[in-house]
């Protein structure tokens, strides 16, 4: 069985220069194996310059060229797992895609604090928040379009962590009849996971770090003052919790596609721009 690792820093969906840092941080924190190869998606280093939003999509042309170049690596490798190290959320959508062609039977474990389905019409420009609206084939057509492989049904979703939606979220979900709760009270339980996983032959997680509770994961989005998205709030999950939900869903089902997504190190990043401009270092 091959088990690819696909290093795919995008940073453009997101709209923050660190998410491409945080990739290549990430993928060094991974425990290394050998038998796994790293392959690299071709995304520019950020450059500090604003991108331009066009048809309600920054950077747009670059987030395309992303997936479309992801797509392209994953059929020439033609692995029967992936790991997909992020980069923002995005990052799903070609190995997802790729994944659900190859299987009959794959469900997707979402473990986010977000629903991940906003559309160009919501107003809100980066790509990464309409993700999952794209693998239900519902996203915008230049996004959504670029996938070969039939699209997932609203059933075959399983939120973990999600918090609290925006209007137009939980009418695109009431109105796709995905089955979710807000889990700011309690996370879904262990018998509604088992429940899911029995259902498919093969599953795939999405984790995207904002899922943690900021107050005691520092390396999310929620935990910069300073950054306010399209205005959701941060997760409430502890790494404790994290590791008693992915042992449960290793023990029940089969991981074909594993998404890590969201990994942003404000503070070593920093020390990476700081080092970068001193001549030491550079010359």
């Amino acid at each position: 069985m091959k088990t690819i690792r696909l290093l795919y820093p995008d940073y453009v969906s997101g709209g923050l220069d660190a998410y491409y840092f945080g990739a290549g941080l990430m993928a060094h924190i991974l425990p290394e194996n050998e038998k796994q190869p790293l392959i690299r998606v071709n995304i520019l280093p950020p450059t500090g310059k604003e991108k331009t939003v066009t048809d309600g999509i920054y950077g747009k042309e670059e987030v395309v060229s992303g997936i479309q170049d992801a797509m392209h690596k994953i059929e020439l490798e033609n692995p029967d797992r992936i790991i997909t190290i992020g980069g923002n959320c995005m990052v799903s959508q070609a190995p997802f895609d790729y994944l659900h062609g190859k299987y009959k039977g794959v469900g997707i474990i979402w473990i986010d604090a977000h629903p991940d389905v906003s559309t160009i019409a919501d107003g809100y420009p980066n790509a990464h928040a309409m993700v999952l609206g794209n693998l239900l084939g519902y996203g915008d057509a230049s996004l959504s379009g670029l996938m070969k492989y039939p699209k997932f049904k609203p059933d075959e979703i399983l939120y973990v962590g999600l918090q609290e939606l925006h209007d137009y979220q939980k009418k695109f979900l009431d109105g796709m009849n995905v089955n979710y709760k807000v889990q700011t009270g309690e996370f879904v339980s262990d018998e509604d996971i088992r429940a899911f996983a029995k259902r498919f032959e093969h599953v795939v997680v999405h984790f995207d770090i904002d899922v943690l509770d900021e107050r005691f994961f520092h390396s999310t989005y929620f935990a910069n003052p300073e950054l306010t998205g399209d205005g959701s709030g941060g997760g409430k999950m502890t790494t404790e919790k994290l590791s008693e939900i992915l042992h449960l869903i290793q023990r029940c089902s089969d991981i074909v596609g594993f998404t890590i997504a969201e990994y942003l190190p404000f503070d070593e990043y920093r020390l990476h721009k700081l080092f970068s401009e001193i001549k030491i270092f550079t010359d």
